[in-house]
């Protein structure tokens, strides 16, 4: 095997990495995809990726295709049964919260946390706040774009 083709940049930490990838289920129900529009650019490193889906990225080139199982704790962590929140009914404003909504609930320390709506009752309302995708086994397909040096502004 020849290194002609290897004269681009490798995926590797302080690099910009363009590329298109699609998120998949365990059904093959995609969750995320970029291939219907732009792709995604990201440095590695910079949190936009969770660390277990930057790994299997790392030594890839332009122009290389990549297909990854990530396990729930490489991807969005366990499902934890602790982050599901039972809120008085009354906390909400008029507009009662139905089931499977997605609500923004401020944190602890001012930062906005996503809950989902899991049960809705005259006294109480019970949210989710684990990820959507927590405790699932995801397929990483990854076409990997460009890759080059990280430029700091």
């Amino acid at each position: 095997m020849s290194d002609q083709h290897a004269q681009g940049h490798r995926i590797d930490e302080g690099m910009e990495v363009t590329l298109h990838f699609s998120l998949k289920l365990e059904d093959g129900t995609e969750v995320d995809s970029t291939r219907d529009k732009a792709p995604a650019t990201f440095q590695v490193g910079d949190g936009n990726l969770p660390p277990g889906f930057e790994q299997p990225l790392k030594g890839m080139g332009p122009g290389e295709s990549g297909s990854f199982e990530i396990s729930p704790e490489h991807g969005f962590g366990q499902h934890n049964p602790q982050n599901i929140q039972v809120l008085k009914r009354e906390e909400f404003d008029s507009d009662a919260p139905e089931v499977g909504m997605v609500m923004s609930f401020a944190d602890a320390a001012g930062g906005e946390l996503p809950g989902v709506i899991k049960r809705v009752d005259d006294e109480r309302v019970e949210v989710d706040f684990n990820h959507p995708l927590a405790g699932r086994t995801l397929t990483f397909e990854v076409d990997v774009v460009d890759v080059k040096p990280a430029t700091t502004h």
